[in-house]
């Protein structure tokens, strides 16, 4: 899911692709007020990491950062725009300074007031490198940056030179080049403001974080459920239309989704693939499967010097060539994902960037020309593949091993393949960032905003924030740079195309297919919809 992407071009592109890619599904927010008070519960996965804003960047704990956090803009769960939201105005003159004012009024659910400190001392916190945030990369363009967290060696900041506090409702930001669009971003989590008390007692807040959003956390047991209460005198616009969700934990989607079958559970946001074919005449109208900005892969340890050397495109090129992406997502999927090809999505229409066809004959079943190119590369590392995954949610098993079998009917070895199960997420992205990847390894981008900068600049740029198989390339890399750096929109995409046609001609990695989101909920509720980036809008959702 998450990464940080910045171009100064990206507002026009922006507001046109997500014309085009608003989520609709479920009930109507003009339906009856429903009880206020009553809980929703919802599957869920253990996050990586603490819940610290500039620390999460994956699908569980953003889940929960949504419900806790508001931020200076908030992204409209029908549209994506970003609007203002703790934002009173933010003025600039240049595009690269730029003065921000928050309303008053806002306050954390512990009482303390958000203001200008409030902000700067959550960016300054993020961008530090001894605090190791995964998130850092977002405060790139501020001023300073290079000095609170440096590429190589040790920080000689612990603050960021272009942030300053004019008084309680105002501060200032100073970025190290010009970014028209700099404001747009300030809807990421990472960009949320922190109490005092994140600062002055750490340890019991990571235990229980306390933000500004219309939910506050009640108690999280790892492993079992977090329970989210609707804070009552939250100041937003958005107040929550339920009195709280409880998000349980599953190790199976398939338990549950029994579990919502048996009216053990309210709403499941991600239909396993082995209930795709009965879930229409399950729940009816209360199944939604709508398009979303969300593309999976297959990502390589190029740590790793045996996926790294001369011949190793040839072999990434081939095993992409063994894939039967038609059958898998016509069987497995039934038509919920569609086969890839290109390193982006759909919803990003042709002005954004979206080139149907990039990928060429590499994402082409063609089992003699796979076998051929891998022979040709020097056959596959150690002598089989071993595809690591998560066992515990969004049924990959089921695609895992059809992906195997094609590529073992393709190179004509039943052995070329295995699936490599690791039993949680959060133990499974532990292994990926420790770089304990042996071979291919499931990765999946869920957009932060629908720009074709964001499906590439975060995923291939040289030790980018979600660059989890840690390609580089020089060429890619001198590319986004020009791209960002343009002022034209169109010139932009087409630089960002270039760059991806350097991504296609490298194999960094195996586009496999565009995601729908989907999701599944009881008759108890009403007001259920999953945003442009796939998360059900859990603040709208009524129950009764």
């Amino acid at each position: 899911m998450r990464g940080a992407t910045h171009a100064k071009w990206a507002a026009c592109a922006a507001a046109t692709a997500l014309a085009a890619t608003a989520c609709g599904g479920g009930g109507s927010d003009s339906g009856s007020g429903g009880d206020g008070s009553a809980v929703v519960s919802a599957s869920w996965g253990d996050p990586q990491n603490p819940l610290e804003p500039a620390n999460t960047n994956e699908v569980q704990g953003g889940k929960v950062l949504d419900m806790i956090f508001r931020s200076l803009k908030r992204y409209n769960p029908e549209t994506g725009a970003a609007e203002d939201m703790l934002a009173d105005k933010i003025d600039t003159t240049d595009s690269q300074n730029f003065t921000i004012t928050i309303k008053g009024g806002w306050k954390f659910s512990n009482g303390e007031a958000v203001t200008a400190q409030s902000f700067v001392d959550a960016w300054n916190y993020g961008a530090s490198l001894k605090n190791n945030q995964k998130n850092a990369y977002f405060f790139g363009y501020i001023d300073g940056y290079a000095k609170t967290h440096p590429d190589t060696g040790s920080q000689t900041a612990d603050t960021l030179s272009g942030l300053k506090v004019v008084n309680s409702k105002t501060f200032t930001v100073k970025l190290s080049q010009k970014f028209s669009t700099f404001p747009d971003t300030l809807g990421y989590p990472a960009f949320a403001p922190l109490p005092k008390a994140f600062f002055s007692n750490h340890d019991a807040w990571v235990k229980k974080p306390v933000g500004n959003g219309p939910y506050a956390i009640d108690s999280y047991t790892k492993g079992s459920q977090m329970v989210l209460k609707k804070w009552d005198a939250y100041p937003g616009s958005d107040k929550a239309q339920n009195g709280g969700v409880t998000l349980k934990v599953y190790t199976d989607n398939n338990t549950a989704y029994t579990d919502l079958l048996a009216g053990n559970l309210d709403l499941v946001d991600d239909i396993p693939a082995a209930q795709l074919k009965n879930v229409k005449s399950d729940l009816g109208d209360r199944y939604i499967n709508t398009p979303a900005g969300i593309i999976q892969t297959l990502a390589f340890p190029f740590y790793d010097a045996r996926w790294n050397k001369s011949g190793s495109v040839k072999v990434r090129k081939g095993l992409s060539m063994a894939i039967n992406r038609k059958q898998i997502t016509e069987t497995i999927f039934q038509k919920t994902r569609t086969p890839a090809t290109d390193w982006t999505s759909p919803v990003l229409g042709k002005e954004g960037g979206f080139q149907d066809g990039l990928c060429g004959d590499g994402c082409d079943y063609n089992p003699t020309e796979a076998k051929k190119l891998v022979q040709e590369g020097g056959g596959l590392p150690g002598g089989q593949v071993k595809i690591t995954y998560n066992a515990d949610t969004g049924s990959h098993k089921e695609w895992v091993d059809a992906v195997c079998n094609s590529i073992n009917n393709a190179l004509g070895n039943d052995k070329a393949c295995v699936g490599n199960p690791v039993g949680t997420f959060a133990d499974f992205r532990n292994q990926i960032t420790e770089k304990k990847m042996s071979g291919p390894f499931r990765a999946g981008w869920q957009m932060d905003y629908p720009l074709i900068q964001n499906f590439l600049q975060p995923l291939y740029y040289t030790n980018a924030s979600s660059n989890d198989g840690k390609w580089s390339n020089k060429d890619f890399d001198t590319l986004v740079n020009q791209a960002n750096a343009e002022t034209d929109t169109a010139k932009a995409v087409q630089t960002f195309q270039k760059a991806e046609g350097v991504v296609r001609d490298n194999m960094a990695a195996i586009p496999l297919w565009y995601q729908n989101g989907s999701a599944g909920y009881s008759s108890r509720l009403s007001a259920v919809k999953l945003n442009p980036f796939s998360v059900p809008v859990y603040n709208e959702i009524k129950v009764g």
